[in-house]
């Protein structure tokens, strides 16, 4: 072997590296991305999730989500009470799991993979919830506070991890009320 040949088998032993090298983090990079509870868990935790699809209670320290009813929604036998509201405003409840504004009255969704949850939802009827802001990927529209319309930016992969994470925690049977039309629509069924 020349010494003017040795830098070229070099610098082509190199890039042949290289290009292993590359494949391999390619591949680590594909396998890491794939959707995991572990994720899910950290953007439900960073996202707030908790504030509202967890039923608050008052404790030695003020209020604070309930834990052992976590995720599971509005709880059912409570009542939105009707407060009077202004045009622009609106109210929430107690356990921070139902509000009423002009859109009527919403309560936060059970998430728990209970069968009044998610439990008979599939990951694709997830994510197109998530993207659409319908219930169940097709069904009413996903009313307010719920903050779809930024949820919805993020990727299938990070909605995938959020499915597959809900799908660990505890089932919680709680069926949620259906939403409830504005004050106004309700006066005018009446009339």
């Amino acid at each position: 072997m020349t010494t003017k040949t040795l830098p070229l088998k070099i610098v082509a032993a190199s890039i042949v590296l290289g290009g292993v090298v590359l494949i391999a983090n390619a591949a680590a990079t594909r396998a890491g991305s794939a959707p995991s509870a572990e994720r899910g868990k950290y953007l439900v935790m960073a996202m707030g999730c908790n504030d509202c699809h967890t039923p608050w209670r008052v404790g030695p320290d003020g209020p604070a989500p309930d834990f052992s009813r976590m995720l599971s929604g509005h709880p059912q036998d409570e009542v939105m009470l009707e407060p009077k509201l202004h045009p622009g405003q609106w109210a929430g409840a107690p356990t921070n799991t139902a509000f009423m504004g002009a859109w009527g009255t919403s309560y936060t969704a059970n998430l728990t993979p209970d069968e009044t949850g998610l439990g008979t939802w599939t990951e694709d009827m997830f994510v197109r919830a998530i993207r659409e802001g319908r219930h169940m990927g097709q069904g009413r529209p996903i009313l307010p506070p719920m903050p779809w319309p930024m949820i919805r930016n993020l990727n299938d992969e990070d909605l995938e991890s959020i499915f597959a994470f809900l799908r660990t925690i505890p089932p919680i049977q709680n069926r949620v009320p259906q939403p409830l039309p504005p004050a106004s629509a309700k006066k005018d069924e009446q009339s």
